[in-house]
Formats: structure tokens, C-alpha cells, sequence
């Protein structure tokens, strides 16, 4: 039409919001209970998703989740600034209202087996335990002092009150701040580093702006925040101090090359090209692999080479009858959105498998 698209996501925020404020939610009525038990391994996205809906249709549904809040990375992995932690709350208390029961502290895989849950009688078991492990880039120095992964980063600050100066479970406040990758997550990062008192936030990413996976939007937001980006920069090496802690960081230049695999241009050094800068803190955000403890716990489980539990993609089923997996676990690093509608289609399958 050659017009300016519509801000779908803000009008549905806008919609949202007005309800929420308004007062006007309302519980659905939920249908007698089935008797039939089922378990949730995780309470982000895709496990809230999917708890609603089996809620709805009359199962009796249990969320357990590792940490001692209920939300996963809405909570822990989107900072405040872009999705208020009161928000996550309304839609949780919600599903608490429906009758889904939630239990934090409690590790699957570790704290109670999959034996455990047959013990107690799950007939259906949904796995959502997402990608929170983190992947670093070996290099030299990469175990110094305020040299952490986005994962620890934002989860001290979202869901530790590490921003608080009183906390018991600080971070480091760093004044030379440096990010590296080119995601939403290294946004997401270097945008609460500026919150956090950085007087110089960096994104060090190896190749340019044109190739950064992040959201449009989530780079222009970081450029009005005064972040500045070392684009075609790669680090080599980390340099501390007599104490340990990083104080320096050297940067090979690149220049883009040839296309690789995805359709991206792939980066090589420039020969004798290498650059050394003053940081005090770095936040690693190059990617995240699945939470390997429930893939590993459970045999018989087909896995991936990249660790995710293969399953079904129409019916997001693996290769045990009983569980069915979605979001991260299974795609290895999505959004919530995609999350979300896994965990929709995996209570749709699972319905309809109890059903017969």
C-alpha cells in the first residue's frame, strides 16, 4: 500500500495494558478436573502457555522451576526497562487463579527424576526448560575477573536485585563496559550497563551492522543511549591486572569475506590489524545452548547434536510418549512468541493423545 506499517506489537501492548489497568480481566471458567496430573518442567514462555491451556481443559497442572522465581527469562532474561516484571506478574497470578500450582526451587533432573514424576502419578510431562547455557569464546583471558556471560549478567540484575547497592548478591558496575555479540541479548546487556552508571558501553561485534541479528528497533534505542558499536572488531585476548580482574581487552580488525552457510558475509582478519582498549568489565553474549540436566537425565530421549530434544514438530511429541517439549529446548534459542505457540501446540497434541 506504500504506507507506513502499523506498530502492531505497541497496539497490542496499548491493548493489553488498558485491561490490565482497567481492572476488566477475567478468569475463564475452568471445567471440572479431570483427575489426570500433569507436569510442567519450567515457567517461561512456552511453559506458561502451555499450562494455560491444559488448565482450561480440565487437567491438573504443576510448574516446576529451577529458580525461586516464577517466569524464566521473562523475568530473569528481559530487563525491566522492556518488560516490567508487574506485567509477567498479572499473567502468572492468573493462571495461580485458574488453579495451577507452581513450585520454584526445585530442579528437574536433579531435585526430583523422571521416575519421581511417574511415581506421583504425571500422565503427561511438558518440557520448556530453555537454552541457559552459556557458550564463551576460549580465548586467552577469558577467565578474569568481570568477565561474564549475558545469562549471569542480566540474570543478577533482573531477578538478584544486583542494581540495588545494598544487595547481597551484587554485580559488577563497570565504567568501561564491553558487549560482545550482536543480538537482542547483547542489547538487552549493554542497555542496562548504561543504566547502571557505564560511562563507556560498547558492542564489539565481528561483523557490520547490516549482519547484527538484533531487532532494528533494539539498535536504535542502544545508539539514542549513547552506546557506541565497534563493528568488524573481534576479541583475541583478555589482559588483567596483578589481582585478576580484566583491565584490557585486544581487538582483532575484520573485513567482511565471502558468504557463509546462513547468507551472511563471513568476516576474516585483517593481517596485523589488532587494537587494545581499556575495559573493566565484558559481558559474553555469543549465544546459549540448552539446559542439558533433563535431556541427560532421561534416557531414551533422542537429543540433537546441538543438544535440543528432537521432537515432533506438529505435535512438538518426543520419542517417549509421555513427553512432549518446547521453546528453547527444542529450538535452541527462538523468541518468546515462537516459545509461546510451541507451548500452545504441545497442549493441543497432548489433549488429544489423553483423549484416546
Amino acid at each position: 500500500m506504500k504506507k507506513q506499517p502499523v506498530a502492531i506489537g505497541y497496539l497490542e501492548r496499548f491493548a493489553a495494558d488498558y485491561e490490565r489497568e482497567s481492572g476488566n480481566i477475567s478468569i475463564p471458567e475452568i471445567p471440572v478436573r479431570n483427575g489426570i496430573k500433569i507436569a510442567v518442567v519450567g515457567s517461561g514462555p512456552a511453559g506458561l502457555s502451555f499450562a494455560g491451556d491444559m488448565i482450561k481443559l480440565g487437567y491438573s497442572v504443576t510448574v516446576f522451576e529451577a529458580l525461586h522465581e516464577i517466569g524464566g527469562v521473562l523475568k530473569y532474561g528481559i530487563p525491566e526497562f522492556r518488560l516490567p516484571n508487574a506485567i509477567v506478574d498479572v499473567e502468572i497470578d492468573n493462571l495461580r487463579k485458574m488453579g495451577v500450582e507452581f513450585i520454584p526451587d526445585c530442579i528437574i533432573g536433579k531435585t526430583l527424576t523422571y521416575d519421581d514424576l511417574h511415581e506421583m502419578n504425571f500422565k503427561g510431562i511438558f518440557v520448556a526448560s530453555g537454552a541457559g547455557l552459556p557458550r564463551f569464546m576460549n580465548i586467552p583471558g577469558e577467565n578474569l575477573i568481570g568477565i561474564m556471560s549475558s545469562n549471569e549478567y542480566l540474570t543478577r540484575v533482573n531477578l538478584m536485585d544486583a542494581a540495588n547497592p545494598e544487595s547481597d548478591t551484587p554485580v559488577i558496575k563497570g565504567k568501561n563496559v564491553a558487549i560482545i555479540g550482536g543480538g537482542n541479548t547483547a542489547m538487552d546487556s549493554v542497555r542496562t550497563a548504561r543504566r547502571l552508571g557505564a560511562q563507556r558501553a560498547m558492542i564489539i561485534y565481528r561483523r557490520s551492522e547490516e549482519e547484527m541479528p538484533a531487532r532494528i528497533e533494539e539498535i536504535k534505542h542502544a545508539k539514542e543511549e549513547g552506546v557506541e558499536f565497534l563493528t568488524l572488531h573481534n576479541p583475541i585476548e583478555y589482559i588483567g591486572d596483578e589481582r585478576g580482574r580484566v583491565r584490557q581487552m585486544r581487538l582483532q580488525k575484520m573485513e567482511l569475506g565471502e558468504p557463509d552457510a546462513s547468507g551472511r558475509r563471513s568476516p576474516v582478519p585483517i593481517p596485523n590489524a589488532i587494537e587494545t582498549i581499556d575495559v573493566d568489565e565484558v559481558v559474553v553474549s555469543v549465544g546459549v545452548s540448552p539446559n542439558p540436566l533433563v535431556p541427560n537425565s532421561i534416557k531414551g530421549l533422542q537429543i540433537s547434536k546441538w543438544g535440543t530434544i528432537v521432537v515432533n514438530q506438529e505435535t512438538m511429541r518426543s520419542d517417549l510418549s509421555d513427553i512432549y517439549a518446547g521453546g528453547d529446548i527444542v529450538r535452541g534459542g527462538a523468541t518468546v512468541i515462537l516459545a509461546m505457540g510451541d507451548g500452545r501446540r504441545a497442549a493441543a497434541a497432548m489433549h488429544e493423545q489423553l483423549q484416546k
